[in-house]
């Protein structure tokens, strides 16, 4: 007979999500994997493999589901430098409170991480990095249409600018930094490029 799941792999996955975004893959243990979803070894390792195979399909689940409806929002705004002010107000609100205050981001994370010396994870981390930095260079190109850009700014290299501090934003309140702190960067580098601090 077939081997018959009694479990939903989609709503462990998502726990596994949870498990890897918060304490990184280097201080979870596949025990950790099975204290967190009440499954057994084997039961694990025969839906998703080893625990490498685990975290990737954990980390392409991040990059589907949480990180890539923010990039279609942003690319598709029609507002310009308001939309982009409303991406990084949004990504300090996520991470400095509610559930997963302080938890990062897990794409951030692994790019600190000793998991992105894999080259799958990587992968993902540049296509993470690809689709963020599309997302801005789209706003501040419709910001450029609409005159929102200060004179010289140029949209390409302002979109490499704002990834990075995307980046800082999240690695930064992890190690504790707080919401005002951070508004004040993102202000400071809008201002930069002519952004103007109302949504």
């Amino acid at each position: 007979m077939p081997d018959i799941k009694h479990f939903d792999p989609d709503a462990t996955l998502e726990t596994v999500v949870r498990l890897f975004w918060r304490q990184g893959v280097a201080s979870t243990g596949i025990q950790d994997v099975v204290t967190a979803t009440g499954l057994n070894r084997s039961s694990l390792y025969a839906t998703f493999g080893g625990k490498q195979e685990l975290y990737l399909a954990a980390l392409r689940r991040y990059l589907q589901q949480r990180s890539q409806p923010m990039f279609r929002r942003l690319a598709e705004d029609e507002r310009g430098l308001p939309a982009v002010f409303e991406f990084f107000d949004g990504l300090i609100e996520a991470r400095c409170s509610g559930e997963y205050a302080r938890w990062g981001c897990m794409v951030s994370n692994a790019h600190a991480g000793v998991e992105n010396s894999d080259p799958e994870v990587r992968a993902v981390l540049d296509q993470h990095h690809q689709e963020l930095r599309d997302a801005l260079h789209a706003a501040l190109v419709t910001a450029d249409g609409q005159d929102q850009l200060s004179p010289g700014a140029d949209p390409e290299a302002s979109a490499d600018l704002l990834a990075l501090l995307a980046y800082g934003v999240n690695l930064r309140s992890r190690a504790g930094a707080d919401a005002s702190t951070l508004r004040k960067t993102v202000t400071a580098a809008l201002d930069s490029i002519g952004a103007r601090a109302e949504a």
